[in-house]
């Protein structure tokens, strides 16, 4: 009977057989472990999160290192002012009345800056004038953040009549300007603080974060894994904060970045206009307010804390730019 057994195909029977079978047989099961590899490199590549993503880029952006400088140096400087500065903010001596304009050959000395009219070195008021204007920058972020938050993902979540009760209130709001709607809600209190001001802007600051958030849930909770997680038997509160969250947070973190600038811009106006921070407390705002009224006879002491705040803002809005470059894919 004749062998109907198919022939047995071998690395050496395909190459051939001789002195480099070996090597050839070697070579066919390096290029079957080549594809392997490459999809396990892929898999990888893929298992990164969205933070790590984004982390990867904005190591690579210009931008987020000279903000981020920038930045460092500033949270410093609010939160440990002793690093830059012995001198009493509020200690005064008329002797130094608009005394020492800012000299090259004092550089890095407590009077580099000069006095202002009462005295006051406006070195060590410029230094610890950082904290009361960052603080209220970042109270009225997380702030805002957290209660437009809120209202967004359960406008967007629920939809129906809870979507338009509150995005008909969301726009009551929007029509009052921050600065306009700080300044009136301020006036009702006798003591201007931190808090207080940090209240009013907080007030009147949340519509933008809950209408981005609004949007972002709105496109994620028709997605799959969302109706998954529901079919599980998931709650509201676990969908919304475990699951709808993570996927919507990007937008909210830009939009919260660059606005932290913005306000700490506001807060500034205000005590400018008299109606946020006063003396005691040391603010960039209340140095400006009091140097306008003599700026002739002394312009540093309006222009140092000036230039102060306008390098913060400028740092929050190139860290925002960074932050957004990297969290969405078609703008790299």
């Amino acid at each position: 009977m004749p062998d109907n057994k198919p022939p047995q195909v071998t690395p050496s029977s395909v190459v051939g057989a001789g002195p480099n079978a070996d090597g050839a047989a070697a070579t066919v099961a390096a290029a079957a472990v080549l594809p392997v590899e490459a999809d396990k490199q892929a898999s990888t590549e893929k298992a990164r999160s969205l933070g790590q993503d984004a982390w990867r880029e904005l190591r690579r952006s210009w931008l987020f290192w000279t903000s981020g400088v920038l930045l460092v140096l500033l949270i410093l400087m609010a939160v440990w002012p002793s690093l830059f500065t012995d001198v009493d903010p509020r200690q005064a001596d008329l002797r130094n009345h608009f005394l020492g304009a800012p000299q090259w050959s004092h550089f890095f000395q407590e009077d580099w800056f000069g006095y202002n009219i009462q005295g006051q070195s406006v070195y060590a008021r410029t230094v610890h004038g950082a904290r009361a204007s960052i603080i209220v920058g970042v109270c009225v972020t997380l702030a805002v953040t957290v209660l437009g938050g809120i209202v967004g993902m359960i406008a967007g979540y629920f939809g129906g009549w809870v979507d338009t009760l509150l995005s008909r209130i969301t726009d009551i709001f929007f029509g009052i300007p921050l600065l306009l709607g700080g300044l009136v809600l301020l006036q009702a209190f006798t003591d201007r603080t931190i808090w207080t001001v940090t209240f009013a802007l907080t007030a009147f600051g949340w519509m933008q974060i809950a209408r981005v958030m609004r949007g972002a849930v709105i496109t994620q909770k028709h997605a799959d894994f969302v109706t998954a997680a529901r079919a599980l038997g998931a709650g509201t509160g676990r969908i919304l904060f475990k699951h709808i969250l993570p996927n919507v947070i990007g937008p909210v973190i830009v939009v919260a970045t660059i606005a932290l600038g913005g306000y700490i811009a506001t807060e500034a106006t205000l005590s400018y206009l008299g109606i946020g921070l006063k003396d005691p407390t040391v603010s960039w705002g209340v140095d400006i307010s009091a140097a306008q009224k003599n700026l002739r006879q002394g312009p540093h002491a309006l222009l140092v804390p000036a230039g102060f705040l306008s390098l913060t803002v400028l740092a929050f809005i190139l860290l925002g730019d960074a932050v957004r470059d990297a969290l969405d894919p078609k703008l790299r």
